[in-house]
């Protein structure tokens, strides 16, 4: 955040996301607020950045803080989903609630000072949140997972208590292979009774696809290893993904994170609810080796796509700017400025908070800069798929 009481910052571009970027633009922030933009010399003095582009803030809009601590990600790149799951249970078994506090801080400063100000945090609950958050805001999701009613039960009290703190909270049933319907349906309730978000991770992989269609394969597997298999829960009725579309768009904003393994009429059936947005995680992907993400059918469909790093549990860090650049880098048949949309303005439609994630009159100045030489637009995403973000905080004072 621009702390000063009033200036006006001035670059070879300024990309507002939310309009065409501007060539030779300037930005004025008073009070922490941007007040004006416009290209041209400013009639006001002002501080010119130089060879480079002014954007927004960046919009994380899921991962697992708790996860902060890992080096590396879990598991060798490649390796299933449900044997990823069974590795993390059993590294995370000694870890405790002062565990998760020191792992949570360290992810904040982490996404600080690589230039994310909003994310969206799946927490284990009881958790609590350092009081310095680094200007990083944090909509934080109750996890509840379970496959029989009474640690359902159990779960979903902890998330009611944890909603009861900040009026932005939401509830997250984790997953359709650890939640039964029975309590998702009990989040549901939850959240529109209290008008709150929820967040969902859903068709992740073919594994769940099977789960959910046969009741057999890997996730069948494991979940009889675990000793938790109950068959009454598995198969799910009808097509599975249609049904579980119908139920989040009960909620008044949901976010379906992943979502790798949709197909196209289940893709159909979720651009007809505007109020759920799908979050892609571009490098968690990657290191599971799925097949190439339908993002680009997402897309072509109006469906709403916002970016997230997942935890350091699958990614090599929580830099958001790296996810955007996997994607320009990777996927020739997306849109650049789609690209930085759901590095931005869709994160941050999807979390509720519509002042920030661009830059216009009454957005909060969040603000960072990509080094360019671009006179073309063209060439202006190449540097960005070239070169680091940097939170203007931190480099200017």
């Amino acid at each position: 955040m621009i702390k000063s009481h009033s200036q006006v910052l001035s670059a070879r571009w300024v990309v507002p996301v939310t309009s065409e970027p501007i060539h030779g633009g300037w930005v004025k922030v008073e009070n922490g607020c941007v007040v004006a933009l416009g290209a041209g010399t400013p009639s006001a003095p002002y501080r010119d950045l130089g060879d480079v582009a002014i954007l927004p803030g960046l919009v994380n809009a899921h991962t697992h803080l708790e996860f902060s601590d890992c080096q590396e990600p879990i598991g060798d790149s490649g390796i299933s989903l449900s044997k990823w799951i069974g590795q993390v249970v059993t590294t995370r078994v000694a870890s405790n609630e002062s565990n998760r506090r020191a792992a949570i801080d360290c992810g904040i400063r982490e996404l600080a000072q690589t230039g994310t100000c909003l994310v969206g945090e799946i927490a284990t609950t009881p958790c609590q949140y350092p009081a310095d958050t680094h200007g990083v805001d944090l909509i934080s999701f109750a996890e509840v997972l379970g496959l029989n009613s009474s640690r359902g039960s159990e779960r979903l009290a902890a998330a009611n208590a944890h909603l009861g703190f900040d009026g932005s909270r939401g509830v997250s049933p984790h997953a359709p292979y650890s939640t039964s319907l029975e309590t998702i349906d009990e989040c549901l309730d939850l959240v529109v009774k209290q008008s709150r978000p929820l967040v969902m991770h859903v068709a992740e992989s073919p594994d769940e696809r099977e789960l959910l269609e046969a009741g057999t394969g890997p996730f069948a597997e494991a979940l009889r290893s675990m000793g938790v298999w109950q068959d009454h829960l598995f198969p799910w009725p009808g097509n599975p993904f249609l049904g579980l579309i119908e139920r989040l768009a009960r909620a008044p904003r949901s976010l379906m994170i992943h979502a790798n393994d949709l197909r196209t009429s289940e893709i159909e059936a979720l651009a007809a609810h505007p109020h759920i947005t799908v979050v892609y995680c571009p490098r968690t992907h990657h290191f599971f080796q799925y097949d190439e993400h339908p993002v680009a059918e997402m897309l072509a469909h109006g469906v709403r796509v916002a970016l997230g790093t997942d935890s350091r549990a699958s990614n090599p860090d929580l830099n958001l700017w790296s996810e955007a650049q996997f994607l320009w880098r990777h996927r020739s048949d997306l849109q650049p400025a789609s690209v930085l949309e759901m590095a931005t303005w869709s994160g941050s439609q999807a979390l509720g908070r519509s002042n920030l994630g661009s830059i216009g009159s009454g957005s909060l100045a969040k603000l960072g800069t990509v080094r360019t030489t671009a006179s073309r637009v063209d060439d202006l995403y190449r540097d960005f798929a070239a070169n680091p973000y940097h939170p203007i905080g931190n480099n200017i004072s």
